[in-house]
Parts: structure tokens; sequence; C-alpha cells
């Protein structure tokens, strides 16, 4: 009788199954901790854009802008004399609402545009230069959604001109007015 060496049947299926157990407790402790992640870069995206809106508005004659692009790229047209080599206040990816983090992104309802006749205008040598972009709006808001609800976010976001984010818990985009979140039941504010 020859010995051999290895691994009966029974051994084998034992460490099977102590695999399956192990990964049947930690996949969902890592999508869980994956969702979090996801949710909290959110959270610090649409605080960005808070801020980017706000020093936005400090170039902008006091206004804030509609086109995100235009807080990008302030120097192509966007804010007059504004210099094409100057900072930018949002990179181009929150600019132009690309899915980030397993959320995808919109714009909620502007604020207005000024009232005519337009932003405040400067007459130099006989020529009236508008002051502000021609987006200018007083007020902006910025949603986030999970591309898929309970997978790669839980809750959805919001954030506008009065600082204020808050979520739905259920996931859909929390209700907005005139570049404001509205806090309601499907909005619990979180700052």
């Amino acid at each position: 009788m020859k010995n051999q060496k290895g691994f009966t049947l029974i051994e084998l299926l034992i460490v099977v199954a102590i695999i399956g157990i192990i990964a049947a407790i930690a996949i969902p402790s890592l999508l869980r901790a994956r969702v979090s992640a996801n949710e909290a870069a959110t959270i610090g995206d649409i605080r960005t854009v808070i801020s980017g809106q706000a020093a936005y508005a400090t170039a902008n004659a006091g206004f804030y802008d509609s086109a995100l692009t235009c807080l990008q790229a302030p120097g192509t047209g966007c804010i007059p004399n504004y210099s094409t080599g100057a900072p930018t206040f949002l990179d181009v990816n929150m600019a132009n609402y690309s899915p980030k983090s397993g959320y995808n992104r919109t714009a909620g309802i502007p604020g207005l545009a000024p009232l005519a006749p337009g932003c405040p205008q400067v007459v130099a040598a006989g020529t009236t230069i508008a002051t502000c972009s021609p987006t200018a709006v007083d007020g902006y808001t910025y949603l986030a959604t999970p591309v898929s609800v309970n997978r790669s976010g839980v809750r959805g976001f919001a954030g506008g001109t009065d600082g204020v984010i808050c979520f739905n818990p259920q996931g859909g985009a929390p209700g907005t007015s005139r570049g404001n979140v509205t806090v309601a039941s499907n909005c619990v504010v979180i700052s």
C-alpha cells in the first residue's frame, strides 16, 4: 500500500464551508462600508459646490451661476473681464454633473435671474459693460441621488444657496425651491 498524501473529501468540504461562512459574514459589511464611503464623498462634493458658488459670487457681482460649467471655466465668457489663467471654482467632473462615487448629480430648481436691466452694469468710455455672468441667478441647488438605491447609496442629497445640506432617506432627490432645499418630511437636515 502506497503512502498517499493529500486532503480527504471531508476535509476539503469543511474548508469550503468555513470560507463560505466567513464570506457570508464579511461581504455585507464591505457593502455597507462602500455605501457609507459613497455617501460621505457625496456630502463632501455638495459642500464643495456650496463653497465654490460662494467664492464665485464674490467675483460675479454677488450672483451665483445656474451653469456650473461657468464655475469650472469662469474666464470663458462667464464672468466679464475674468482672466482665463485665474483660478477656477470647481473641477470639471462636478461642473458637468458627472456620476461620481455611485451618485448621479443634477441641478435642482435655480433662483431667479437678476431683474431688468440685468446685473449691475458699468459704463466705460461710452460702452455699457455687464459685471456678471449671462447665466447669473440669485440662488442654486445641487442634487445627488444613488445610481442604484441600496447598492451604491441609500440616501439622496441636496444642497443650496442657504448652505443647508439635507437627505431623503428613501434615496430620491430632496425637494428644492428657488435656490434652496425644501426642508420637509423627505428632507432631513445634515448641516
